[in-house]
């Protein structure tokens, strides 16, 4: 009686060694990894961005572009994405355009220099709110 006692709890000791990572593993969501793709773009990197840096500058303080398409030299593109666990968390995208090989406009979801943003608020609006009229106050 004894070898069937001890052969039992040998055998429910094996089966709770394997049932219980199989059980375990199929409670849990999956890990999933954080995922960036792309260029990082900083807001120190704009900063240092001018109008009028070369190419090479460019480069020197961007990294190389994402996309330098051939049929458009003039403009280079920039993209970053950060997944985390799967969710976007933060997107950027940046354009860069170039007239003589020179940084003439920064396009996008980003803060540079206002002397390089495009249709930018600061062209929009004045830089100091107009007196009121006297028929005003």
């Amino acid at each position: 009686m004894q070898p069937l006692v001890r052969r039992a709890g040998l055998t429910l000791w094996i089966a709770l060694t394997f049932a219980f990572p199989i059980l375990h593993g199929c409670s849990l969501e999956p890990y999933r990894l954080d995922i960036q793709q792309g260029n990082v773009i900083t807001q120190d990197m704009l900063d240092k961005l001018r109008p009028g840096m070369t190419r090479s500058q460019v480069k020197f303080v961007m990294g190389t572009p994402l996309v330098a398409d051939a049929f458009h030299p003039e403009r280079w593109d920039y993209f970053y994405e950060f997944d985390k666990s799967g969710n976007p968390t933060e997107r950027r995208r940046l354009t860069l355009l170039f007239d003589d090989d020179r940084l003439a406009r920064v396009v996008g979801d980003v803060k540079a220099a206002p002397e390089l943003l495009q249709g930018s608020a600061a062209d929009r609006a004045p830089a100091v709110a107009p007196e009121p009229s006297r028929e005003e106050k």
